[in-house]
């Protein structure tokens, strides 16, 4: 199909009000690690503490290490920088955190629904970078009546 000047200036018109959308919806999922980031940079002693606590090897190295995936890849997935690498990434680096932080499976009754809710959170994050990674699966895969 040919496209005419006015064709395609109408197409950006109103393709241009969805992409600050698509942004906004990528920005959700990715406002978590963004700020967690930010955070254990003003908390970083307590952050290799907290590492340590959960039992992760080598602390001191592995903070930093997590500290640059937590806002670096949400800036680039927030821009749009290769949506789908960073969506499938982002949701396992997710789910990863939930298995390693909120282990609900292994803690005392107390703790048990509120790590039951954290882990679960989690998964429900790691759906959000997929729909964002993914939009025209998302969009097919309506429920029909």
């Amino acid at each position: 199909m040919h496209t005419t000047p006015s064709t395609t200036t109408l197409q950006q018109a109103v393709q241009a009000p969805h992409q600050g959308l698509a942004m906004f919806i990528r920005l959700l999922p990715a406002a978590l690690f963004l700020l967690a980031g930010l955070r254990k940079i003003l908390a970083y002693g307590a952050t290799v503490q907290h590492f340590s606590g959960l039992g992760l090897p080598l602390p001191g190295l592995v903070t930093p290490l997590v500290i640059a995936i937590e806002i670096v890849l949400p800036l680039l997935f927030i821009a749009g920088w290769r949506l789908r690498e960073l969506g499938v990434l982002l949701a396992l680096y997710t789910v990863a955190t939930g298995v390693v932080a909120h282990q609900f499976w292994a803690v005392p009754d107390a703790q048990f629904g509120n790590q039951f809710n954290h882990f679960f959170k989690n998964v429900a994050i790691a759906g959000g970078f997929l729909l964002a990674a993914f939009p025209t699966a998302a969009a097919t895969a309506r429920a029909r009546p």
